[in-house]
């Protein structure tokens, strides 16, 4: 029967973010921005958000242009894991 019924797992969410801080051991902390229109205002905001990110090698550095994944929780505010550095900081 699990043969006949093929569920398909939904594809996991990708950010790009530049690395604000790597202070904590295997983790970065990914400071992702999103542009959204105003609710009443129809004006273009820019919203920040910042990730806790799962580095296992200690990677990356402050100021990279990362790619990070969605995951399964892994502590208590990491949720992301990072996939591979863009570009390096000058």
């Amino acid at each position: 029967m699990a043969d006949e019924t093929t569920t398909e797992r939904a594809t996991r969410k990708t950010r790009e973010g530049l690395v604000v801080s790597t202070a904590m051991d295997k983790t970065a902390v990914v400071s992702v921005s999103d542009r959204v229109r105003h609710g009443r205002y129809d004006k273009t905001v820019q919203r920040n958000t910042r990730l806790y990110v799962h580095d296992e090698e200690n990677e990356a550095n402050e100021g990279d242009r990362v790619r990070i994944a969605e995951t399964r929780p892994l502590s208590k505010k990491k949720r992301w894991r990072l996939v591979e550095i863009l570009e390096r900081a000058r």
